[in-house]
């Protein structure tokens, strides 16, 4: 219990800036309406592509993979404002088709999933048919690209299901991985 408790303390930072990241993140694969104010031929619906940008006219290619829809209106505009000085662009996901999560292991139906609103762990372990009878509760981990980095978070599961550390149950990111590993057997 003690190793338990200084491991949720040690979390607690990394849980805290997961959790942290509410706003939605453009991912390639999401499809996107973008128009600008009075503009009418500027207006279309675009597919973030796989390197991550979006092709606009006027402005070639600018990168959206990991911005907000808010962030990306900004950086159009600011790539217009030299066709169009005070160019109001609004960015709406039509589809958010490049949002995907991974469960892996010990779970009744691992795979990617592609969930139409954020879920947290618990969450995506039932949509994966919940735990085996081989899982390792105590062992289960996501992992997450942070930029370059990749982080194993710790989930600890037997605390959530037993009712403590409900704040561990933290909502899942694009491309987060859920790792259920299985019992040892010796």
């Amino acid at each position: 219990m003690r190793k338990l408790l200084l491991t949720l303390v040690l979390l607690a930072v990394p849980v805290a800036a997961i959790a942290a990241e509410q706003a939605y993140r453009l991912n390639p694969g999401d499809e996107l309406m973008i128009s600008v104010w009075k503009e009418d031929d500027l207006n279309r619906e675009t597919l973030v592509l796989p390197d991550g940008t979006v092709s606009f006219p006027l402005v070639g290619q600018v990168t959206a993979e990991g911005l907000t829809p808010n962030e990306l209106e900004r950086a159009i505009a600011g790539k217009l404002r030299r066709y169009i000085p005070d160019a109001a662009v609004s960015v709406s996901v039509v589809k958010a088709a490049g949002h995907r999560i991974y469960v892996i292991g010990e779970v009744n139906k691992p795979g990617e999933y592609q969930p139409d609103r954020p879920l947290d762990v618990m969450q995506a372990l039932s949509l994966a048919g919940g735990l085996t009878a081989f899982a390792s509760e105590d062992k289960i981990v996501v992992l997450r690209r942070q930029g370059d980095i990749k982080v194993a978070v710790p989930f600890p599961y037997g605390e959530i299901k037993e009712g403590r550390s409900l704040g561990f149950n933290f909502e899942l990111g694009s491309g987060d991985v859920v790792m259920v590993p299985g019992r040892s057997l010796f």
